[in-house]
């Protein structure tokens, strides 16, 4: 248990950010947890619910207000989109709109959030966004889902520049790959079920606290390739 240990997940309203509220819950932590619209989430027990579109700039700012004065050993971003469910569909394939709402979803909001609520981390806490496989780069021999790939890839490029901007700050940076996993975004065929990704992904966030630096990891706590 980690009695005393908190948690601000922001997206967690559903899937993966879902999963991962119930599993600190039940790991003893106090958790945070943001929605975009009414969800399961107030079903969850004791934790703290807050509303926020964190495509809206001034919306993670208002949150920002109303945090005013907390602190938490973990600031965890999960947001995730795709336009389509066809693997081979390419980046000729997708429209202008859909490509850009792909990347604000999956790499700018995600990194708008650490920027605008990272000083509620203390310097012994842990800062994490989640990414995926697919944005590695060097692992990229079959293609497919190519705008979601690049998404992540972007989304792991900001945040080592952010890395790279505090590269003096002791905080444990994370960039999370929880394999391919049966949610609405990864579909019935996907390899792993929520519970045999998330606790995985659960123990590699507590492995790694205070550890310090940039990591890309999967739920194994094993390096993924950039």
């Amino acid at each position: 248990m980690a009695a005393g240990k908190s948690a601000l997940i922001i997206g967690a309203s559903r899937g993966l950010g879902y999963a991962l509220a119930s599993e600190f819950l039940v790991r003893g932590w106090q958790v945070t947890a943001t929605e975009r619209t009414p969800s399961a989430l107030h079903e969850l027990g004791d934790l703290t619910v807050e509303t926020v579109d964190i495509a809206v700039p001034e919306q993670v700012a208002a949150l920002r207000e109303r945090l005013a004065g907390s602190a938490f050993d973990l600031l965890f971003v999960n947001a995730g989109t795709n336009y389509t469910t066809d693997p081979s569909a390419t980046f000729t394939d997708v429209s202008t709109e859909d490509f850009v709402q792909v990347m604000v979803t999956n790499a700018l909001s995600p990194m708008r959030v650490v920027e605008t609520l990272q000083d509620l981390v203390p310097e012994t806490g842990t800062i994490g966004v989640m990414s995926s496989g697919q944005g590695s780069v060097a692992d990229n021999t079959k293609g497919g889902f190519e705008v979601y790939r690049a998404s992540k890839s972007a989304l792991n490029q900001l945040m080592r520049s952010f890395a790279a901007r505090h590269a003096d700050d002791p905080r444990t940076l994370l960039l999370m790959a929880p394999g391919w996993v049966q949610t609405d975004l990864g579909g019935p065929s996907a390899r792993l079920t929520i519970d045999e990704s998330i606790p995985g992904v659960a123990d590699t966030i507590e492995a790694w606290a205070g550890k310090g630096g940039l990591h890309y990891l999967d739920r194994q706590g094993q390096t993924v390739n950039w």
